[in-house]
């Protein structure tokens, strides 16, 4: 399960995000971000029953033609292009916030996922900082 790719929030997401087979948290740190307006798929809205079929291939569709058209620039901002493996949540958690407050763009919703899963841990008693 990943908690955010590059495709999040309309391809403006900055971090791919998941629990690795292997153990542990990854976050790969995107080197580059493409510059201009995005228009929205609209794929919550499809999920959510809210447009058609029709009507949110249409919006993808656009928003494909739009992301060939836009440049792609550097991101100049410490660790880009990098890759982190963190070994708990906590851990996983503190590096998304060391990464939100130097400008990286991620949905505020990897928190929340993040908050109930370790709220989940220190209920079964598997979190690493329980008391």
């Amino acid at each position: 399960m990943s908690y955010c790719r590059w495709s999040s929030m309309d391809w403006t997401c900055d971090l791919y995000c998941y629990e690795d087979v292997a153990g542990g948290w990854t976050t790969h740190v995107a080197g580059r971000r493409r510059v201009g307006d995005i228009p929205s798929d609209r794929v919550n809205d499809f999920c959510e029953g809210k447009i058609s079929g029709e009507e949110f291939m249409r919006l993808h569709q656009e928003q494909m033609r739009v992301l060939e058209t836009l440049p792609l620039v550097d991101i100049e901002l410490p660790h880009a292009g990098e890759t982190f493996s963190d070994p708990s949540l906590e851990d996983f958690r503190e590096r998304l916030v060391g990464l939100r407050s130097l400008g990286y763009r991620f949905p505020d919703h990897v928190f929340e996922s993040i908050d109930e899963e370790i709220a989940e841990a220190v209920k079964s008693g598997e979190a690493k900082n329980q008391a």
